[in-house]
């Protein structure tokens, strides 16, 4: 009989039975041919994540030289011509800026 709640999300993960399973702390089940450490085993599960390492994920990779952030006011037609040359506006503004820098040093 459904009571009007809902029990599941957007990954259809029914939070409900988590939560029960999880109050019972019954034992995980394991496969030991196809998961790297039993968690249901303290010294394994920490022995594992001792050896573990954090790999850098998608996105920008890191600059040889950070460059600083700066806030400023541009008028407004330019920075509308900037973005509507798409994804990039920025690189391309800083770029207008190291030629003006070049030509006029």
């Amino acid at each position: 009989m459904p009571t009007g709640k809902k029990t599941t999300d957007s990954t259809g993960t029914n939070w409900a039975r988590v939560k029960r399973e999880a109050a019972q702390d019954a034992p995980v089940p394991f496969d030991a041919e196809s998961e790297p450490y039993n968690p249901n085993d303290e010294a394994a599960v920490a022995a594992y994540w001792a050896k573990a390492t954090v790999k850098r994920g998608r996105g920008r990779p890191a600059a040889a030289m950070k460059r600083p952030t700066l806030n400023m006011r541009v008028d407004a037609e330019v920075l509308e011509a900037f973005k509507a040359t798409g994804p990039g506006w920025q690189t391309r503004i800083n770029e207008v800026l190291k030629d003006w820098v070049k030509s006029h040093a």
